[in-house]
């Protein structure tokens, strides 16, 4: 699973026009599914993301997390973080789940931050649906975080 992690403002996310969720202060994680990613990595990067030590502390050093700031999450599905641009143009997703393994997973990576934060903190955009992503980057910080690669 890959994680693209922003640390936000703000932000929301529209379906046809229509603002479905928004969040204040906290991150803005696109999520992508891979073929091979298992529900443990769903548990371990859930895990990652919300105590990842990106918030400052009263000395303006990265030392705080989501959880000690109270801050809120939005969790967007982005199957094109597993884009391959190694060869030609057009981005290959080969690597990406397809859906039917990559939405359970989704939904997995969903309880497990609703089960580390408070539950009405976690908020989504709709699995397979065309949305609007706005949010103000609050840095910025952008941070990619792989399942693959963590040692937890």
């Amino acid at each position: 699973m890959k994680a693209l992690i922003q640390k936000v403002s703000s932000s929301s996310v529209s379906v046809n026009e229509k603002i479905i969720s928004s969040i204040g202060k906290g991150l803005l994680i696109f999520l992508g599914v891979g073929k091979f990613d298992t529900i443990n990595d769903a548990r371990k990067l859930a895990k990652k993301c919300c105590q990842l030590r990106i918030f400052e502390d009263e000395n303006n050093k990265m030392n705080r997390s989501l959880i000690d700031v109270s801050g809120e999450i939005m969790i967007i599905s982005q199957f094109t973080l597993y884009a391959d641009t190694l060869k030609g143009l057009r981005p290959s997703f080969e690597l990406a789940a397809p859906p039917e393994i990559a939405e359970p997973l989704y939904q997995k990576f969903i309880a497990e931050c609703k089960l580390i934060i408070e539950s009405e903190k976690v908020k989504t955009g709709i699995f397979r649906e065309m949305m609007k992503v706005s949010l103000v980057n609050d840095g910025p910080v952008t941070i990619l975080v792989e399942s693959e690669t963590m040692k937890i």
